[in-house]
């Protein structure tokens, strides 16, 4: 069935005009044409052989950690894909742990330089056919070398990468991290140094450090069950939702009365982390017919916010965890303006803790590990409502330039976690484009209220 569908690619450099595209509903075809692993280019020592898990690590789920960045076609667009792979050999001693396997009975990772599988294919369709509203969320997950779930057992690469060319000429760079070993912010650092080191840029080197196990000794937790699964999970859905500047002007304007003696407004992430709450509370009570009690779960980069600061630039997974939660008496209360000053407090809250994490000794550490756990443990309680914020949008996507210029579209794909939202910035840096993953049964009830659709109407 064919659809026509006018797109304003506003925020697309160069793609100022309405692009009528006439898009037919299909699978995309993807036709592998190179693949291979690409090794350090120089051996990684003896002594780091086995990089050791961190206690955090141990946490977290059995999936990757995803990335997607899109270039449109430029004349030197063939050099600089074939320079990819050279620079990717050239900054991985730096990332060793990156080339190597997880030997799961051990919580470590075998640093033997097997290699970063790379994979170059060719893609059926018009890139402007995939970028923004051109495509379903769920369709781009054939866009990675790797499915999200596909981690953790001994063949798995902790990393992979795809180059996708699409007809026009542009291209998708798709990247995936073990989230075993790394997160999102990790995830950001290494693409950071990739694109320096493709274009050629020697100046305020990268350099990340692998020491998390250092100060998180590795307790042989064992998995929490988030539920991914290898194979792609059909009950899980993707909706984007994009909150413009004008919409984040509009919901800043709802809770100004709770700004006026401060310097800064309410910030995007916390008034669109705050309205999606609400949506989902009131979704949640309209598909049962009653309130349930809910927790919300922030995630706080805890990177130069220790006492001694842990380096932006260190690699694991270094998150701690806001987390508000609420009988079902209470939870019938929170509206728009009662959880932008409850998530904002709680958000401040976990970043404050952020300093006895390394002071505090064990006790620090049990500020992680407990509240890791604990929100594990109480998103299978069906008596529970639970949601998952991820903030993606201060990782530098949008400024990783190969040589070909920067990307005019990022994102993420779909993430077999129910309740889960990622948040990515615009190109502009006035925006987030929030990526919601619902139960197929819990989708219609979100794409149906009222607030959501005059967003994507």
């Amino acid at each position: 069935m064919s659809v026509v569908c006018i797109i304003q690619f506003s925020f697309l450099s160069g793609f100022e005009e309405k692009v009528l595209i006439d898009r037919v509903e299909r699978t995309m075809k993807i036709n592998i044409v190179n693949r291979k692993f690409i090794k350090p280019s120089t051996p990684t020592p003896v002594n780091l052989r086995t990089y050791k898990l961190s206690c955090l690590d141990e946490l977290n789920p059995t999936m990757n950690v995803v990335g997607l960045l899109y270039y449109p076609y430029t004349d030197n667009i063939g050099n600089v894909i074939n320079n990819l792979e050279k620079s990717i050999a050239q900054i991985l001693p730096q990332f060793y742990p990156f080339a190597g396997r997880y030997i799961k009975e051990n919580h470590s990772v075998d640093c033997s330089d097997q290699g970063v599988e790379y994979i170059e294919a060719q893609v059926d369709r018009e890139l402007l056919e995939i970028i923004g509203s051109g495509v379903e969320p769920g369709e781009l997950n054939d866009l990675l070398p790797v499915e999200v779930g596909a981690a953790d057992e001994a063949n798995d690469p902790v990393m992979s990468v795809q180059i996708s060319k699409f007809k026009c000429g542009g291209v998708a760079i798709a990247t995936t991290i073990s989230h075993r070993i790394v997160d999102s912010s990790s995830l950001g650092t290494f693409l950071s140094a990739w694109a320096k080191a493709s274009r050629g840029d020697n100046t305020e080197p990268i350099i990340p450090n692998f020491d998390s196990a250092f100060y998180f000794p590795g307790e042989n937790l064992g998995e929490l069950d988030f539920g991914t699964i290898r194979t792609r999970d059909p009950t899980i859905v993707t909706k984007r939702i994009l909150f413009d500047k004008k919409a984040i002007a509009n919901l800043r304007a709802r809770v100004s009365h709770l700004y006026e003696k401060s310097d800064r407004p309410a910030s995007r992430v916390l008034v669109v982390s705050s309205f999606l709450s609400e949506v989902l509370i009131r979704c949640d009570r309209k598909k049962l017919g009653k309130t349930r009690a809910c927790f919300i779960s922030q995630a706080v980069n805890i990177r130069e916010r220790t006492v001694p600061p842990l380096s932006k630039y260190s690699c694991g997974n270094l998150v701690s965890l806001g987390i508000v939660e609420h009988s079902a008496e209470e939870t019938k209360s929170l509206d728009f303006e009662r959880l932008v000053p409850l998530l904002g407090s709680t958000a401040r809250k976990a970043v404050s803790n952020c300093l006895k994490i390394l002071s505090n000794g064990p006790d620090g550490h049990k500020i992680l590990v407990n509240d890791f756990a604990g929100a594990t443990d109480k998103s299978h309680d069906e008596n529970l409502n639970g949601i998952w914020f991820t903030d993606w949008s201060k990782f530098g996507f949008y400024d990783n330039d190969f040589g070909f210029g920067k990307p005019i579209w990022t994102s993420v794909a779909n993430i077999p976690i129910k309740n889960l939202i990622i948040m990515l910035n615009t190109k502009e840096n006035d925006g987030i484009e929030a990526w919601v993953h619902l139960h197929e049964k819990d989708m219609p009830y979100f794409e149906q209220d009222e607030e959501i659709k005059k967003l994507t109407s």
